[in-house]
């Protein structure tokens, strides 16, 4: 849901800069490597040293090159069927890089066993949501939607950790077991709807 409507909302300052760095010459292929490698490295720099607010601004200010190759490509920066393997394989990255390094924070750093757990369900949370979406796809399916799409997984783990970092207690706790359950609802949801359209396909057909 998020995913649609913060695309709408920001489309408005995403679009001139696209514009801006097609003419510089990059690619959008070009920016989603270079927003995922640098994510990445911020996740994996900041938040294993327990700098959790500074780690939570960095990473916030690359996950937004997702955003900016979009606007590149419709602002004549081309696409292609590539460019969306390469930018969801980017996704995938970046979310185990940052619920990897959020994992190591809780359980080596601070020694926090249960929300380490917690977050480990995210990172496998996150990557079956997305699975089950591709596999449904690959095979004519539809798999859409969903409480937890990724929009909401950044918004709700991210502001809880950059809340911690700032000393709010509980507040990551409760974001990281949200989390949990809203992305196991979601495999449900997306489970459910590639069901759905298979029974829709076997009727018609």
């Amino acid at each position: 849901m998020l995913n649609i409507f913060a695309r709408a909302s920001i489309s408005r300052w995403t679009h001139p800069i696209g514009a801006a760095l097609v003419r510089a010459g990059l690619t959008p292929n070009a920016v989603t490597v270079i927003g995922t490698v640098a994510s990445v490295a911020s996740a994996l720099w900041f938040f294993p040293r327990g700098e959790l607010f500074t780690g939570t601004v960095v990473v916030t200010v690359f996950l937004l090159f997702d955003v900016l190759d979009g606007a590149m490509a419709r602002a004549g920066g081309g696409s292609s069927t590539f460019g969306g393997v390469l930018d969801a394989g980017c996704d995938r990255i970046a979310d185990g890089a940052l619920f990897g390094a959020l994992v190591w924070w809780a359980l080596v750093v601070a020694g926090d066993r249960p929300l380490g757990v917690g977050l480990l369900l995210c990172l496998v949370g996150a990557q079956v949501t997305s699975y089950v979406k591709a596999r449904a796809e690959a095979n004519g399916l539809s798999a859409d939607g969903g409480l937890a799409e990724r929009a909401e997984r950044f918004v709700l783990v991210l502001v809880g950790t950059g809340l911690h970092g700032l000393g709010v207690p509980y507040v990551l706790d409760v974001a990281v077991w949200l989390l949990v359950v809203l992305s196991a609802l979601t495999v449900l949801q997306r489970l459910r709807a590639a069901a759905r359209s298979a029974q829709a396909g076997t009727s018609s057909s």
